[in-house]
């Protein structure tokens, strides 16, 4: 469970935010593309609260499914459902993985986190670190790289042409291990109180696994 909430970490930034801007796109866009991903900025910026459900599958199958709750800016919140005992959280300071058997938490900086320019105010696809865009007469297919920790990350998000909603994202590792998330069910502008974000301050702080 830990590699995949480690998986989770790395990734959920894609989910909602794509916020700051980065390095420009590292290849020319034509008109069609640019208006896409100006469409989709602005459909996702206006979201300023998000919950729904989610579901990670890895390289091998395994499958986990959770909750999520977003409220922008800086904050987040996926839930694993049972028998995971682990949740992953940010505050705008860093995100942290929360696991409510063994009452611990361990902490990534937030500018040691893939894509951690993406969880503010407004959304800006055009102003990532842009690979490759694929548009069809359905989706919205958008490859994104980014620095770690452990090397140069690919997430790929898939966007419903139709809404400018976000169904689908992959993170694709340095070694090509290749995770998938999907979102379903999903409210927005729904209300969430800032306490829905907090952390027991009585659980124990541990080191963040290799």
């Amino acid at each position: 469970m830990l590699r995949l909430a480690a998986a989770l970490v790395t990734t959920v930034l894609a989910v909602f935010a794509l916020a700051m801007p980065a390095s420009a796109q590292t290849r020319t866009l034509t008109p069609d593309e640019e208006f896409a991903l100006q469409e989709i900025s602005q459909a996702n910026s206006a979201i300023r609260t998000m919950a729904g459900r989610f579901v990670q599958i890895d390289s091998q199958g395994g499958r986990i499914e959770g909750t999520f709750w977003l409220k922008r800016p800086n904050m987040v919140r996926f839930r694993y459902d049972p028998p995971s005992r682990e949740e992953i959280i940010s505050q705008g300071s860093g995100f942290y993985v929360i696991n409510r058997a063994d009452r611990t938490q361990y902490a990534y900086a937030q500018e040691h986190v893939p894509l951690r320019q993406f969880l503010g105010d407004q959304v800006s696809l055009i102003n990532t670190n842009l690979s490759d865009v694929v548009l069809s007469e359905t989706h919205v297919s958008v490859m994104i790289t980014d620095d770690s920790p452990i090397g140069t990350v690919q997430v790929s998000l898939i966007f419903d042409r139709a809404t400018n909603d976000l169904v689908q994202w992959s993170l694709i590792e340095p070694s090509g291990v290749e995770t998938t998330f999907s979102i379903t069910e999903t409210q927005k502008d729904v209300e969430i109180p800032n306490t829905y974000f907090q952390i027991d301050p009585t659980y124990r702080s541990v080191s963040a696994p290799n």
